[in-house]
């Protein structure tokens, strides 16, 4: 049987701040994130089931990646858990998610795939992200790194 890799693409809307950068990013700004989810493993074959041929449903993929991760952090304010008036601003809009780490593309796409990871379904797995703050910027994530 040959093992496949199967890649959808999810956008959603986000804004951060990073704190203690020496940039213009220190500022609250947002992102167009697109992001490329691969889940690797083997079509299923030789059964009766709905989902012959398939490595994963797309549509059980879309599924897993927007209830774990784009309903929550579409359109939400991303910020350190430290950053100055980080809970007056959680206390007065309601998407605004505090995490415990620097809120870089680097570190959500690590987050991500922590999450993600856990939620695939038998028989498959998370291969790769790919995720893309600007046009001309991402970053990746490979299992195969970070084993």
């Amino acid at each position: 049987m040959s093992v496949l890799r199967i890649t959808k693409e999810f956008r959603f809307e986000g804004a951060h701040a990073l704190v203690g950068y020496d940039g213009r990013c220190r500022n609250i700004h947002g992102h167009s994130y697109i992001m490329y989810i691969t889940v690797k493993g083997e079509p299923l074959n030789g059964t009766n089931s709905p989902k012959e041929g398939m490595v994963v449903d797309f549509k059980e993929l879309k599924s897993i990646v927007n209830e774990n991760i784009i309903d929550k952090f579409d359109h939400a304010l991303i910020l350190r858990n430290d950053t100055p008036l980080a809970q007056e601003l959680a206390a007065s809009y309601p998407n605004v998610i505090m995490v415990d780490f620097q809120p870089s593309t680097e570190n959500l796409i690590c987050h991500f795939a922590d999450v993600l990871k856990e939620k695939m379904p038998q028989g498959a797995e998370l291969f790769s992200i790919k995720m893309h703050e600007t046009a001309g910027s991402f970053a990746e994530w490979y299992a195969s790194d970070n084993i």
